[in-house]
């Protein structure tokens, strides 16, 4: 409850806002992640939510319990937070609109088909989905509450509510204007340490190591922030330890589907190959690079993707063997004596 307003680096303070002054000899900065709120006319209407904490969740439920008629509601972004957010919304018997800027759901996680599949899971249990569309506005009606809203192609959509879920940026308010370097969060090294000497950073703020890429990126998923803060823990505590490197990797279940999506799952040119298995509802695709696995998605029969990513993670060359990564009955005895052993 008592918010810091600002860090000196050299003298290693940091004052709060009740004026209080802490001082440090490590500082880790786990700042976390802002929800991303574009520009747009009407935000400050009464009925416009972000969606990214618990007090966001139970003002949109206090909003809803006002009205005993049945409400619409417009998501803003058809990601993570977004599906999250419509899956939710379905339970409370609500209308709901997600608007999408790009051609697809989830298109940082899933590849077209596998979005395909979660948009036909979506609309069979009632939700719209509009792809290609931005919200430019929030339209209100005579009490100043939320009407609906207006696209960049001329349509409006009645609604009672918006949800901005769009996703969220680093916070990195407490570094601006000093030493600390940054990119789109505070880059770190694989202890952790940001370019100032005893000042580490972790989670949603960290652009840490990508072991898919071979470098700093933003990949705010809980694992990466476990283990990239408990190695800052580590280092700060006098216990040397390295960050093993993450990379974006996701497992869920909207709408009754089972997903677990890491790495690379669109190839960006012909120098990836992918192997992919579809049939009865279930869908397996391995993405790689000169043998090494740089992506996998797997759909409704997901027990096996653990020992893929761990093949992926420990850069194990799979060319001898890759078809059989998304064939049915695959386990570990289907692995060559060498990596199961």
């Amino acid at each position: 409850g008592d918010r810091v307003t600002g860090v000196d680096y050299a003298e290693h303070t940091a004052e709060l806002e009740s004026g209080r002054v802490l001082s440090w000899e490590k500082l880790l900065l786990a700042t976390g992640g802002k929800p991303i709120v574009p520009r747009m006319e009407g935000l400050g209407l009464n009925g416009v939510f972000t969606f990214s904490c618990l007090r966001d969740a139970e003002r949109i439920d206090e909003y809803l319990r006002r009205y005993s008629r049945k409400l619409n509601v417009v998501i803003i972004g058809g990601g993570l937070i977004g599906v999250s957010a419509a899956e939710a919304f379905t339970h409370r018997g609500v209308g709901i609109t997600v608007v999408e800027m790009k051609d697809r759901i989830l298109n940082t996680l899933l590849d077209p088909e596998a979005s395909a599949m979660e948009a036909s899971s979506l609309r069979g249990a009632g939700i719209e989905i509009v792809t290609g569309g931005t919200v430019i506005r929030v339209n209100s009606n005579v009490s100043g509450n939320v009407a609906g809203v207006s696209l960049d192609n001329g349509r409006d959509i009645s609604c009672d509510l918006v949800v901005l879920a769009i996703g969220v940026s680093p916070r990195i308010d407490l570094v601006t204007g000093s030493d600390v370097k940054t990119d789109r969060g505070i880059l770190v090294d694989r202890k952790m340490e940001s370019s100032v000497k005893n000042v580490y950073a972790c989670g949603d703020v960290a652009q840490a190591y990508d072991f898919i890429y071979g470098e700093n990126r933003l990949t705010p998923v809980w694992p990466n922030a476990y283990q990239g803060g408990r190695t800052a823990g580590l280092n700060m505590a006098g216990k040397r330890s390295e960050y093993p490197g993450g990379t974006a990797l996701n497992s869920m279940n909207y709408f009754g589907m089972d997903v677990v999506s890491a790495g690379i799952t669109v190839p960006p040119d012909d120098s990836y190959d992918s192997v992919v298995s579809k049939h009865d509802g279930v869908y397996r695709k391995v993405v790689t690079k000169d043998g090494i696995i740089v992506g996998m998605l797997y759909i409704n029969d997901i027990a096996m993707s653990g020992i893929v990513y761990n093949l992926m993670k420990d850069r194990e060359n799979v060319q001898s063997f890759k078809d059989v990564l998304v064939s049915d009955g695959f386990g570990i005895i289907s692995l060559p004596d060498e990596i199961r052993k």
